[in-house]
């Protein structure tokens, strides 16, 4: 497994990777999320060509996983972070945050931050055991508040959320 930049001819693979690992939620009383649709094409071509996304490509150079982020408030923010499930449990998630990690911090960028699902177990608990911990609503900055809001607006604090980030320096 590697990791690489994304390449513009990957964007539906990455969609698709989205849909499958999405299905898991159904598991766990959460239909309306796995049905929920995965960024457009157009929406993945910006983290392109902001360099904000990357994949996990197998031994054949196939994209198994990807992250995408954003710059918010002068941290590295998680916007997605999916591993198809033919390749769960292997670690790749890890290795995409902890590339991540390493771009920020060669760059200077003091924490990584996301926001998820804080009772669903591949969510909120796995990303403590990386190191995220989960922020008191009163350190939440402009720009986590209006991730939080737009969230809502979608409908997902139908389940409890939380901010979470992960000091790199």
């Amino acid at each position: 497994m590697h990791i690489r930049a994304v390449r513009l001819d990957e964007l539906t693979a990455l969609q698709d990777i989205e849909r499958a690992a999405g299905q898991c939620f159904r598991d766990v009383g959460m239909p309306e999320i796995a049905d929920d649709e995965p960024l457009t094409v157009g929406e993945l071509a910006r983290y392109h060509h902001a360099r904000m996304a990357w994949v996990a490509a197998d031994d054949a150079d196939t994209p198994v996983a990807y992250l995408i982020a954003d710059r918010v408030d002068g941290n590295l923010h998680v916007e997605q972070v999916s591993v198809h499930p033919d390749s769960a449990r292997r670690g790749i998630g890890r290795l995409l945050l902890d590339h991540l990690a390493a771009q920020a911090t060669s760059q200077g960028v003091p924490a990584l931050t996301l926001t998820t699902f804080t009772e669903v177990p591949w969510n909120a608990p796995y990303y403590a055991r990386l190191g995220f911990r989960i922020l008191d609503d009163s350190r939440h900055t402009p720009g986590l508040r209006e991730i939080r809001r737009r969230e809502a607006a979608h409908g997902l604090d139908r389940w409890p959320r939380a901010c979470m980030r992960r000091e790199l320096v």
